[in-house]
């Protein structure tokens, strides 16, 4: 089994910026893809960016330019920064990792931007 656990949501006012950690634990013997998805209120859940072990990079149009994910392999955890953060980033943020061959979870975090 592989656990993830996730830090660094909470409340922002539009322009801020968060910083999310998320660490992955447990039998690892082969962790590929980590990232990020959100779920806003009253919509589905999407991807929000990812990043593999070899550091290939994707993210979705809309933090293009405001999110930077990043890794540490040695230590399974991957990073999210946001920055200029708008009020249509407020969501639960989850992250995912694809290890041992499976897709695994955390249990979310939330982000919320407002003043």
């Amino acid at each position: 089994q592989v656990q993830l656990v996730e830090s660094g949501g909470g409340l922002v006012q539009p322009g801020g910026s968060l910083r999310l950690s998320c660490a992955a634990s447990g039998s690892i013997f082969s962790i590929n893809a980590m990232g990020w998805y959100r779920q806003p209120p009253g919509k589905q859940r999407e991807l929000v960016a990812s990043i593999t072990s070899g550091g290939s990079i994707r993210y979705v149009d809309s933090v293009k330019g405001r999110f930077t994910i990043s890794r540490d392999n040695a230590k399974n955890t991957v990073y999210l920064q946001m920055n200029s953060l708008k009020p249509e980033d407020t969501a639960v943020y989850y992250c995912y990792t694809f290890a041992n061959g499976e897709n695994y979870w955390g249990q979310g975090t939330q982000v919320t931007v407002s003043s």
